[in-house]
């Protein structure tokens, strides 16, 4: 069974900074794309970040470009995503998914989710 659990959400100020985590297991990763979204309230799920599992790959949405960091543990079969200089807008559930092959910014590409993870960043 594969699960995707993210957690270290929570309320940060605005500049600080926060990491949420993607446990992932059930199968190897390997050939899949790990991605994060978030969805705002009232908002579209919108695409935040992937990398590809096991080459390292990295894509950026512009919005978090040189905020946000995508990163993996293999061993751990982990998956994480720094944030740094948090701003308001950047509230959200936080969500992980993962797709076979390429990466895919589109929510509805992805095979499997997480439950997500609440992200709240004051001013």
């Amino acid at each position: 069974q594969v699960q995707l659990v993210e957690s270290g959400g929570g309320l940060v100020q605005a500049g600080g900074s926060l990491r949420l985590s993607c446990a992932a297991s059930g199968r190897t990763f390997n050939n899949y794309a790990m991605h994060w979204f978030r969805q705002a309230p009232g908002k579209e799920r919108e695409f935040v970040a992937a990398i590809r599992w096991s080459a390292g790959n990295t894509y950026y949405a512009d919005s978090v470009k040189g905020r946000f960091t995508i990163s993996r543990d293999n061993a751990k079969n982990t998956m994480y995503l720094q944030m740094n200089s948090l701003k308001p807008e950047d509230t959200a559930v936080y969500f992980c998914a993962a797709k076979y092959g390429s990466w895919y910014t589109a929510h509805y590409g992805m095979d499997y989710w997480g439950k997500g993870t609440l992200v709240t960043v004051s001013s």
